[in-house]
């Protein structure tokens, strides 16, 4: 599974000084800088070389400054790595070739040196959003039968983890989830629902998030305080 070269090209990008985080808006993996604003880093996964990669990779090429694309090495050496015509491709858009051997070992094969094509400034900004507002790094990059731990699927269990306590009201949980009011009106997942005017319970499908996806206890909530009326939304 691609989900086997993630680590050794995270480790590989943290050496370099990255901050890397997998499954980031359809990126198997988002790397960024510590300079203001961030360089973007997108690499993305398969287990061999191929044309799809590189298709994945033109797809991402707009939202990043460096693009790459990471497989396997072949265990007879007559992978694409080994394809004169396929290096010079990537060369030619702009992509870098990362190797992954069977040790962990990363080579680069083709440098990401090249000049990139147009950027689209909202798909860059969605994604540094995106990289900076998720806890930790939960989901492997190149994962595709799982939900991806989104940060909005991070603060809905927060939300869903108070809610156990009882009747909550969104201002009760911004500390867990600076987004409260968005989410358990939203209701995306159908973890909640509205028991009075403010007022916000969990359901079965929540209990069942929890027991699938356990929240460490939520602190410095009082479940005391959210069953006073209150019109707050």
């Amino acid at each position: 599974m691609e989900t086997t070269l993630y680590l050794p090209i995270k480790r590989f990008l943290e050496g370099a000084g990255y901050s890397v985080k997998g499954e980031i808006g359809g990126c198997d993996l988002l790397a960024l800088s510590d300079d203001e604003p961030p360089m973007v880093v997108i690499c993305e996964l398969k287990l061999a070389f191929n044309l799809e990669l590189v298709l994945q990779a033109v797809d991402r090429a707009n939202a990043g400054d460096e693009v790459w694309i990471a497989a396997r090495v072949s265990a007879k050496g007559k992978g694409r790595e080994s394809d004169r015509r396929f290096r010079d491709l990537c060369r030619r858009l702009g992509f870098g070739m990362l190797a992954v051997a069977d040790s962990g070992t990363v080579d680069v094969i083709v440098a990401a040196s090249a000049a990139m094509p147009r950027k689209n400034l909202k798909k860059r900004a969605r994604l540094i959003k995106e990289h900076h507002r998720r806890k930790g790094d939960p989901t492997l990059g190149g994962s595709t039968r799982a939900p991806i731990m989104t940060a909005y699927r991070q603060q809905a269990l927060a939300c869903a983890a108070a809610l156990q306590l009882g009747k909550l009201r969104p201002r009760d949980l911004r500390d867990a989830a600076p987004d409260a009011a968005k989410i358990l009106q939203g209701n995306v997942y159908g973890w909640f629902e509205r028991v009075e005017r403010g007022v916000y319970a969990l359901t079965d499908l929540g209990a069942e998030a929890l027991r699938r996806w356990p929240q460490a206890p939520v602190s410095g909530v009082s479940a005391t305080e959210a069953i006073t009326p209150c019109g707050e939304n």
